[in-house]
């Protein structure tokens, strides 16, 4: 009784002092409500919407407050953007304004030192860094390895009666990327990279409650597995160095022992980290996303099915791969990826933080607080896009790519660096998988964003080559 009378108080003595805090902005600030002590609003935030919508999280405040409201998510406050102004200011004024920055829960989950949460130099050094495994100059001699992987695969699909999709492609996606970045063999490791990732998915967009026996737990256990195994791959690596740069890793190792380096051994094991974990959960889910697309609507795979078709027709040698031009002249390939990004919304929010007070449209910002901008209530808006639930390629006739309307690969300094990579990794593998495969569902299909998004009962396809 006296435990919980204390911690009624306690929290009581946090909210009043979170209020008098922030006091003088109290005319100022967007309305909102700030929910529990705490708590925040953070268990609605949750709440899983089993649909592409806006989430009823979303929706409701925005048509209670208006498109900028207020909000305190594990207990950090928090304004959450639907403007495609403000949004486009947050953008466009990144370390002038505003800087990257995530809750704290997210910094144990990717490393205090993660590549989001770097800024100014050490952020322009890594990118650079990336850049060298993942730019378009090292991306047009990597289009052999990607179509090399799609083709395995899609063939050991086709001798099996059905494949749950959403794994296989997160797999295939894994070994690729790990591949490129630490040389990873599933064959002959004796580290299982993806069994430790399953764990550390499975909890990532769950509640933050770290305690035995709950999803964010295991989230943070697979983490450290993961962490202990690179850790192991880097030391091994220093023992026995390459006479040449074959990885990521060699590069990493390489920058570690310049003089004055600005690289640590914790710095890059969390960027090799967070690289794996884009490869194998965003761009799976893409991909994922994009085959169920083409499985409901039969019209949109005809027009995908002729335009790479066409390019076989076209084709001097027939018994070659892609090539970088072929890849690049897949107009309606990169409409169909664009409408496909537009209704997933992988990412479901997008954090900056004020580096002053900002003043916006007679409200203020108070230096210090986060900012989440909302893609899906961007991508979703009906002011620019007609029926916007409705998957339309054609629609990317008139839209526009990268705007303040369609952020996907986010904008500004902190645009994707691997987007051209997720992009070419999907338009190779639906080349393959149109031309020389028929396929239909068979189970499951069904998702839910809790607040990312899910399949909770798989998507289960048969894949028939074709004669």
């Amino acid at each position: 009784m006296w435990v919980l009378m204390a911690i009624i108080f306690g929290m009581s003595i946090i909210t009043c002092l979170h209020a008098l805090k922030y006091s003088k902005y109290n005319s100022k600030l967007p309305k909102g409500s700030m929910g529990f002590p705490i708590l925040g609003e953070t268990n609605h935030f949750f709440a899983p919407n089993p649909s592409f919508d806006v989430s009823p999280f979303i929706k409701h405040r925005v048509f209670k407050y208006g498109p900028i409201f207020k909000t305190s998510l594990v207990g950090k406050p928090l304004i959450i953007s639907t403007d495609p102004d403000l949004n486009y200011l947050i953008f466009e004024q990144e370390e002038t304004l505003f800087e990257c920055w995530y809750p704290e829960t997210f910094k144990k989950i990717f490393g205090d030192q993660f590549f989001g949460s770097l800024h100014g130099f050490m952020h322009k050094y890594l990118k650079n860094m990336i850049v060298n495994a993942f730019g378009i100059e090292c991306l047009k001699s990597m289009v052999f390895e990607v179509e090399a992987a799609a083709i395995t695969r899609l063939r050991r699909w086709a001798s099996c009666e059905v494949v749950e999709l959403k794994d296989e492609i997160a797999n295939m996606i894994l070994d690729l990327t790990a591949n490129k970045l630490i040389s990873y063999d599933p064959e002959n490791s004796p580290e299982n990279l993806r069994e430790n990732f399953v764990a550390f998915i499975q909890g990532l967009v769950s509640f933050p409650l770290d305690i035995p026996g709950t999803a964010y737990h295991k989230c943070l256990r697979g983490r450290k597995r993961v962490m202990r195994m690179l850790e192991n791959m880097l030391e091994e690596r220093q023992q026995n160095p390459r006479k040449q740069n074959v990885d990521f890793f060699d590069f990493v190792l390489q920058e570690l022992q310049k003089d004055g380096t600005p690289l640590t051994k914790e710095i890059a094991l969390d960027l090799i980290f967070l690289l794996l974990f884009a490869s194998y959960e965003t761009t799976s889910i893409a991909l994922t996303l994009a085959i169920k697309f083409l499985l409901d609507h039969p019209h949109v795979l005809s027009q995908l099915t002729e335009e790479h078709e066409g390019i076989l027709k076209n084709r001097k040698n027939k018994a070659s791969g892609i090539t970088w031009n072929e890849y690049k002249s897949m107009t309606f390939t990169f409409k169909f990826l664009n409408e496909t990004l537009r209704l997933a919304n992988i990412a479901p929010g997008i954090f900056r933080r004020a580096l002053r007070d900002v003043e916006f449209k007679g409200i203020t910002i108070p230096a210090g607080w986060g900012v989440m901008v909302c893609p899906p209530a961007i991508h979703l808006d009906p002011k620019h896009y007609v029926d916007p639930l409705a998957f339309n390629p054609w629609r990317w006739e008139r839209c526009e790519g990268a705007s303040k309307h369609f952020i996907a690969f986010g904008r500004g300094l902190r645009f994707c660096i691997g987007a051209d990579f997720a992009k070419l990794q999907m338009a190779v593998f639906l080349h393959n998988l149109v031309t020389k495969y028929r396929f239909k569902a068979i189970g499951g299909g069904n998702i839910v964003r809790t607040p990312g998004v899910q399949f909770p009962d798989g998507l289960h396809v048969e894949i028939v080559e074709k004669e």
